[in-house]
């Protein structure tokens, strides 16, 4: 095997999990990370450092001396629920992805994955199944986050017509173990089990494993059709649902009480303004409301015939990130 893979975002959750099942299937792998990255994936890895939105930064990540075929798997970016703009995110998002298109056709990489988004396709009304589209446009979708993948995806798709060999995954809203950062579920495990949460929302998400969509990823980096994108959902779970599967694998107490979408609303305004304070990320914003409100009905039917992609049980993930934030002594 002369393939070497470049993970980009390789300190994050996705990019972690899937150094973790590349070592295991003893692959070569080079990960690019921030110059004061922590939380550095352990193993027979090569670190390399840079910043996607620095284009010179990136040169020794793609350096290849001895003609390997560079896998690339472009997992770096920011996922935001803020209502407002955030030029960061744009910069990460879009700008730090064209970088990394423009330098996997310098470099003539044998294969780009780029890690988007359920979010860049446009909505459906409500019933309606959502599924793959061969054209991305950031004026159809809501919200920064959506429209910048929307953006970068469509930049990497127009790439593939002169000649990269790109495909898309668009992973939901993705959980599970090994996340050292704050994830949504994450902190909604942690602040669960340390019985500082006493109500939860009413409202839900299609939530996927990191496990399942780095197995996914991998799968097409071998079997995904240049200028294609698949969809790498599970389906969708209210958070009373993840509540009650969390108090059936701790035995803590149930959570009963759930506040309704409008009160949300009302105080979602404030809420971020609190959180700004504290520096944490915000658990919900009036963006991430009127998320919930909208159409979450993700088929991951082409995924599953293109790439042979598989879910797990979601009581699986949630007892399995239970057992990894004990072992991170998070909890």
């Amino acid at each position: 095997m002369n393939e070497l893979y470049l993970i980009t975002g390789g300190a994050g959750h996705l990019g972690s999990t899937l150094v973790r099942k590349l070592l295991e299937r003893q692959k070569k792998i080079r990960i690019l990370v921030l110059p004061d990255e922590s939380n550095i994936p352990r193993g027979d890895i090569e670190v390399c450092y840079g910043d996607i939105c620095n284009k010179d930064s990136l040169d020794s990540f793609f350096y290849n001396p001895d003609k390997k075929d560079l896998v690339v798997i472009h997992c770096a970016g920011i996922v935001s629920i803020a209502s407002k703009y955030v030029q960061k995110v744009y910069d990460v998002n879009v700008s730090g992805t064209k970088n990394i298109v423009d330098l996997s056709n310098k470099y003539i990489v044998k294969k780009l994955i780029y890690v988007s988004s359920v979010h860049a396709i446009p909505d459906k009304k409500k019933g309606e199944i959502i599924d793959e589209v061969s054209t991305f446009n950031p004026n159809d979708v809501f919200g920064l986050y959506a429209k910048t993948k929307s953006e970068a995806t469509s930049y990497v798709i127009e790439a593939t017509k002169e000649g990269l060999n790109a495909s898309v995954v668009l992973p939901s809203a993705i959980t599970g173990p090994f996340d050292k950062g704050r994830g949504h579920i994450t902190v909604l495990v942690i602040d669960y089990y340390k019985k500082q949460l006493t109500a939860g929302i009413n409202g839900g998400y299609d939530f996927v494993d990191v496990r399942d969509v780095a197995d996914g990823i991998i799968s097409c980096c071998e079997k995904g059709k240049k200028g294609e994108s698949y969809i790498l959902s599970n389906k969708y779970f209210s958070i009373k649902e993840i509540l009650f599967m969390l108090h059936e694998i701790t035995g803590k107490k149930e959570i009963k009480i759930f506040l309704p979408l409008w009160f949300l609303k009302i105080i979602a305004s404030a809420a971020e303004t609190y959180y700004k304070i504290l520096k944490r990320p915000a658990l919900f914003t009036a963006h991430s409301i009127e998320t919930l409100n909208t159409n979450l009905r993700f088929s991951n039917e082409k995924a599953k015939k293109g790439l042979g992609y598989t879910t797990r049980d979601m009581k699986e993930t949630l007892s399995d990130t239970v057992i990894w934030l004990k072992e991170d002594q998070r909890i």
